[in-house]
């Protein structure tokens, strides 16, 4: 059983929260008989806050609301009806795409940083993590542990006690770390008139909080919304049935038991032997063979030590002509062949005229071109921590793939921890985590990854449209981002103009950041105070 530390609620608690989440013990449950807007709300706190979604909506949300006409329902009350409504209207029709048209807002607490990566892995859902960039992991659960997962397989093993014990010890140097850094982030940016107390701290506590993430280990725990279709939660649990450690599996029951209480229809398939039993079977199978084939094949192979941080290993040469192509297909009254024709007779300055009318006057970030930009692609490898991994894994619109997290690529020591003379304590915490690692992979080699800091490296690809490259880089580049992934939105902005030189489609992504920071939040933080105050 996935080891949850349930959450004490009174009588009076209960009694409202049984109206509106599927069960108030377990880790995993499912948002009912709330508005939309109020749902939403709920998630969007909830990755900055360091409370269960149940505590949140009853602390910060349940006094808002009108609660008087709630009195006798219950979560998962009338599901029968609405099931048989639903084999009715499938027998009709016949089309199951109508799991597409049913959505559910699921919490997903107490799971581990390597199984959150699980959970965001599908395209067609939306997904809010706890950030570590705004939640400290050194305050302990109310049993007295830290937020770390307990494998079982581990804590069987004789490496058990010194895994709880190492943990332990990450969280303590991190606790330390954090707030020594905190403590020299204020005598090093002083507090200006201008600024709030609280945008203040904020903006000294996210510094501090970025630099620090790097000695958590993966095991650490996070909270997790989630709104998905009936048809992307069944992809969803096909993919966790077939996931070789056991957190990701016993978790899909819990999902699957939640959504059952109100969405079984949509899940009929997953239990069915000839369906979701072959499509789980099918997809541990191949996993289990790619493996083996890959293990045979790259036996005698050199490993591959990490070279650059971010490489641009694919890309079309002619990539702007495809996508000047697609914007005369789409705009103009003429076929494919006509619009190549023409694009490969143009003059530099035909070509400069019609990529600049597609892609207008960009007043802001978030106005982008359409879809001509999707008619060309690239693909980077890319060797990061983990942490600036977690954060770029969550884009969706393009194609992710990532190797095992282990110790061998090494780690990165962030410039302002070096500054702040707290390096040796880094470095001493990892080098354990590494040892540690080391020891579970001879032993349980699964789960060994449970013990690997954020800090250290992973390598993984990403294949993406120009498109959404103009998206994932503006965005991570912004100056309140994370100094690891800006550097990595930076240099693939780069190698677009400069290795593939797509000149004219870099020139379109004119919001790309390349200032210094200091206080990477402080602007963000400012902002946000003018809105509340305009609120």
């Amino acid at each position: 059983m996935h080891p949850y530390v349930a959450e004490e609620f009174s009588a009076g608690e209960r009694e409202i929260l049984r109206r509106y989440f599927t069960n108030l013990d377990g880790p995993v449950f499912a948002l009912v008989n709330l508005p939309e807007v109020v749902k939403g709300a709920l998630f969007a706190r909830y990755s900055r806050s360091s409370k269960s979604l149940r505590r949140l909506f009853l602390d910060e949300f349940a006094g808002d609301l009108d609660l008087s006409g709630d009195v006798t329902i219950d979560a998962t009350a009338g599901m029968r009806r609405a099931d048989e409504l639903y084999q009715r209207i499938f027998i009709e029709y016949g089309d199951d795409s109508v799991a597409q048209l049913g959505g559910v807002h699921l919490a997903c607490e107490q799971a581990s940083n390597v199984l959150t990566k699980v959970l965001e892995r599908g395209r067609l859902a939306s997904y809010l993590e706890q950030s570590t960039r705004y939640i400290a992991y050194d305050r302990r659960l109310p049993n007295g542990h830290y937020r770390f997962y307990r494998d079982r397989e581990i804590l069987e093993s004789r490496l058990g006690a010194r895994y709880v014990g190492e943990m332990d010890r990450m969280f303590d140097t991190y606790a330390e770390v954090l707030r020594r850094l905190t403590e020299w982030n204020a005598r090093r940016f002083p507090k200006t008139p201008e600024d709030t107390d609280f945008v203040y701290r904020q903006a000294i506590r996210a510094k501090a909080l970025d630099a620090s993430r790097g000695l958590l280990p993966a095991s650490a725990l996070s909270n997790l919304g989630i709104y998905a279709s009936g048809q992307a939660y069944e992809a969803l649990l096909l993919r966790m049935r077939a996931h070789p450690l056991e957190e990701v599996r016993e978790y899909a029951g819990l999902i699957h038991t939640e959504l059952a209480k109100v969405i079984p229809s949509f899940l009929k398939r997953l239990d069915v032997p000839a369906r979701g039993g072959e499509w789980t079977r099918y997809l541990a199978d191949t996993a289990q063979r790619s493996r083996s084939a890959a293990d045979q094949l790259l036996d005698s192979a050199p490993k591959g030590a990490p070279t650059r941080e971010v490489a641009l290993v694919g890309f079309d040469p002619q990539g702007e002509s495809r996508v000047l192509e697609a914007i005369l297909f789409e705009s103009g009254d003429v076929s494919d062949e006509r619009s190549r024709a023409r694009v490969s007779s143009m003059t530099s300055g035909e070509r400069e005229r019609l990529l600049a009318a597609y892609v207008g006057d960009r007043t802001n970030r978030r106005h982008r071109p359409g879809r001509a930009f999707e008619r060309t692609d690239y693909r980077f490898e890319l060797v990061t921590d983990y942490g600036a991994f977690r954060d770029l894994q969550r884009h969706r619109i393009l194609t992710v793939a990532w190797q095992p997290l282990t110790v061998d690529l090494g780690y990165d020591v962030p410039e302002v921890v070096c500054e702040a003379g707290l390096e040796e304590t880094y470095r001493a915490s990892l080098e354990r985590a590494a040892e540690l690692y080391h020891d579970l992979a001879d032993e349980v080699p699964g789960s060994a990854q449970y013990a690997v800091a954020l800090a250290f490296r992973i390598r993984y690809s990403f294949q993406m449209n120009a498109r959404e490259a103009m998206h994932l880089i503006e965005l991570r580049s912004s100056p309140q981002g994370h100094p690891s992934y800006r550097r990595v939105a930076q240099r693939m902005f780069e190698l677009i103009r400069d290795e593939a030189g797509h000149t004219g489609i870099a020139s379109a992504m004119k919001f790309v950041d390349f200032g210094d920071v200091d206080l990477e939040r402080l602007e963000a933080e400012r902002r946000a105070e003018r809105r509340r105050h305009d609120i």
